[in-house]
């Protein structure tokens, strides 16, 4: 966590701690709530976001809660938030690399079982390709620009983005997507549908798209390759707007 980010939750913290000043009553349930309420309620989920870095046991969000209430009262420690910002920024990157490691135990056993199914290969690279549907156009090439529908989720089948959802297909150079997807398309025909499971080290490594996408996380893709662009015959498209949008972006740097 940087310096930036652990600002971000003081800051969120702040404007909660503002809006729960206003009542020390137990919050209805959300289903009740008024719309100021509901507003103030976010907040909190907001902070929650902002936290899952930390994967807090119930031991530990009981003093996250005490720190907040501390605050909320106006009570001082004997030691100020920015002064334990390093030991908060350590606490973030050694418990992100044990969730990351946990992540990358289930995908192998996840990436195991689906290279056992009839008709999925395993490649040296550890993608599981499986093909659905045989296409019967073009090919593309490590540079083309192809357009593909896509539906892409966890192991546990969360959906963290689906084009098909969006009913909108996307364009976009097989040089500057994710390792998985440069090699897994590069088996398909115009036409044909496949799924790739991608393994962390071709996917998002073990930084992960907080908070969709967890450090070390396997992800499964089922692809739809509608049409391939040459790259010298057209332009690379712009990078889509839609967030997040898992295939157009570059592995990050580990």
């Amino acid at each position: 966590m940087n310096s930036r980010n652990f600002s971000a939750i003081l800051l969120v913290a702040g404007v909660f701690t503002l809006g729960c000043q206003k009542s020390a009553a137990q919050a209805p349930a959300p289903s009740a709530m008024t719309d100021e309420q509901k507003t103030v309620y976010a907040l909190g989920q907001l902070m929650g976001r902002n936290l899952q870095t930390f994967n807090l046991t119930p031991a530990e969000v009981e003093l996250v809660k005490q720190g907040l209430a501390d605050s909320l009262s106006g009570n001082k420690s004997d030691f100020s938030p920015e002064q334990m910002m390093p030991k908060v920024q350590e606490l973030a990157r050694s418990r992100a690399v044990a969730r990351s490691e946990v992540e990358k135990k289930k995908g192998q056993e996840f990436a195991d079982k689906a290279a056992g199914e009839a008709g999925a290969t395993k490649l040296p690279s550890g993608l599981v390709y499986k093909s659905i549907t045989e296409g019967t156009g073009a090919t593309p090439g490590p540079t083309d620009i192809v357009k593909a529908h896509y539906h892409g989720t966890l192991t546990d089948g969360t959906v963290f983005d689906s084009s098909v959802k969006r009913g909108q297909p996307l364009e976009f150079s097989l040089s500057g997507v994710i390792p998985c997807w440069t090699e897994g398309v590069q088996k398909m025909k115009v036409g044909g549908k496949a799924q790739l499971v991608c393994p962390a080290a071709i996917a998002y490594g073990d930084q992960g798209r907080p908070p969709t996408i967890p450090g070390g996380a396997t992800l499964v893709f089922e692809v739809e390759l509608l049409e391939v662009k040459p790259q010298a015959a057209a332009a690379a498209p712009a990078a889509p707007a839609v967030k997040p949008v898992s295939p157009p972006t570059t592995q990050p740097k580990q």
